[in-house]
Order: C-alpha cells, then sequence, then structure tokens
C-alpha cells in the first residue's frame, strides 16, 4: 500500500514541468505579438511624417537679412520694402490783406450802426465816436449810465447798453471797456480812490453787456481813474467830459490785441 502512494506522488512530481513549459509558450508567443505590432509601420503616417519634414527642410528663405546671435540689427529698411509717405497736405495761404480788409470794413459798418442808434445822443454831445482802420472807440458819459460817485447802473443805462449790444452780438470783435473819472478826490467805504470807482463802472457795463448776449471772453474792464483826462479838469465843463466809460472796439477777434 505505501509503494503504491510513492509511485503516483513520483508520477505527479514528473509532470509539472509542463505547466512551466506551457507558461513559458505564453510568454514567448505574446512577446513575439508585441514586437510583430511594434515593428508594422503604418505606410500613410509615415508618408505624411516625411512630406512635413521635406517641407520644414527645404522652405525658401523668409529674411533678406538673416539675423545671427549677437549681430546687430540694422535699422535701414531695404529700399522695395520703404513705405511711400505722401507729402504732407498744406492749407491754402490765408489772404491776411483781404481778410483784414474786410474787418476793417465791419468796423466801419458798426460805427454807422452806431451812428444811426444814437443820433440824438451824439448831437447832444453825450455820445462821441471815433475810428480808425484797427480800432472804433465809442465814448459814453457817466451821466448818462451812472449817478454822481456811484458805480450801480441807472434805468436810462440797460436801454443805452442794449442798443450798444445789438451791434457788438453777432460779432466777434474784442472790446475793452475802459473807466475815466475827473481829478476830484473821492473816499468813500466803497470806493477808497478814482481808481476803485472807474474799474467799477467799467466792470459794471461788462455785467450788463455779458447779460444782453455779448460772449464774456470778447470782454475786459480797465480803470484809469482821473489820469487819462480828454479835457481840462479846472473847469465843470473839462470834468464832466473826463467823466466817461469808452468801448474801445478792436478790429481783431483777441481781447490782448485791443491797444489804442
Amino acid at each position: 500500500m505505501r509503494r503504491r502512494r510513492n509511485t503516483e506522488d513520483n508520477q505527479h512530481n514528473r509532470e509539472r514541468w509542463l505547466v512551466s513549459y506551457a507558461d513559458f509558450i505564453t510568454l514567448l508567443f505574446g512577446f513575439f505579438v508585441v514586437m510583430y505590432s511594434v515593428s508594422s509601420v503604418n505606410e500613410g503616417k509615415y508618408k505624411v511624417l516625411s512630406d512635413t519634414l521635406t517641407g520644414v527642410f527645404n522652405a525658401p528663405q523668409r529674411s533678406l537679412n538673416p539675423i545671427e546671435v549677437g549681430q546687430e540689427v540694422s535699422r535701414t529698411v531695404p529700399a522695395e520694402t520703404e513705405a511711400v509717405i505722401p507729402p504732407p497736405v498744406t492749407e491754402a495761404p490765408v489772404n491776411r490783406e483781404a481778410d483784414e480788409r474786410a474787418r476793417t470794413e465791419a468796423l466801419q459798418d458798426m460805427s454807422l450802426q452806431f451812428s444811426m442808434a444814437f443820433d440824438d445822443l451824439i448831437e447832444q454831445g453825450v455820445v462821441t465816436m471815433e475810428t480808425s482802420e484797427r480800432w472804433l472807440e465809442l465814448s459814453l458819459r457817466n451821466s448818462l449810465l451812472f449817478g454822481s460817485g456811484d458805480a450801480e447802473p441807472h434805468y436810462d443805462a440797460f436801454d443805452v447798453i442794449e442798443k450798444i449790444a445789438v451791434v457788438l452780438r453777432a460779432r466777434d470783435n474784442a472790446i475793452r471797456v475802459e473807466g475815466f473819472t475827473d481829478n476830484l478826490p473821492i473816499r468813500t467805504g466803497t470806493y477808497p480812490s478814482n481808481w476803485e470807482l472807474s474799474t467799477a463802472r467799467a466792470a459794471a457795463v461788462v455785467r450788463l453787456l455779458v447779460m444782453d448776449g455779448i460772449e464774456p471772453h470778447r470782454l475786459a474792464a480797465v480803470g484809469y481813474g482821473s489820469f487819462q483826462p480828454v479835457a481840462r479838469n479846472d473847469t465843470e465843463d473839462g470834468r464832466r467830459r473826463n467823466r466817461r466809460v469808452v468801448l474801445l472796439i478792436s478790429r481783431d477777434a483777441s481781447i490782448r490785441g485791443v491797444m489804442r
């Protein structure tokens, strides 16, 4: 009985090598299958790759002057690539003489309109005018606009300034309003001297003109006090003539260019 069992065990041990052999054959088969799949080349993909590499290495040169590493780049543009820059467009020259002549004629036209608007006051000597090629001077007696020693316009002043604004409103001429007094001293809480009084009167006329539609940038107010008289101050009539407000209307549009 013992001998038979040993015989079966020996027989079993002698056949175990078949298992290892079968495993080896299976692994070997899988190895060759993998090698075959790796070695199989897709001809279509190979052709695409080949054409791509050929195109890259055989491409035409894209730079006229290839830049080497460390080489300074030239800033000059090749003649064939230079941009054609058109000549600057120049405006037609302005005929300065014609413009000045037209402005002088406009000044004369304003003078005619003022003459018509203040015909009666000019005859009375309350309003006077002087005209040249560069400016128009419209002089108004202080009594026409203000009370004695005061810079508050009285009722009649509004109608006078409105007539002036009608002539000036549609134009661009610069206007300098100048205030003047006689030489009689004044010393009040509001006006310490004739300087302040003359300047306040000029500023009051400027405010009235702005209220009647004249653009503020065209206007300036100046006070001269008693130091620019047009008549003697030793008579009542002379002092009356010296107390005045003058509108100096320039031929030009620049307020800084208004000069006597």
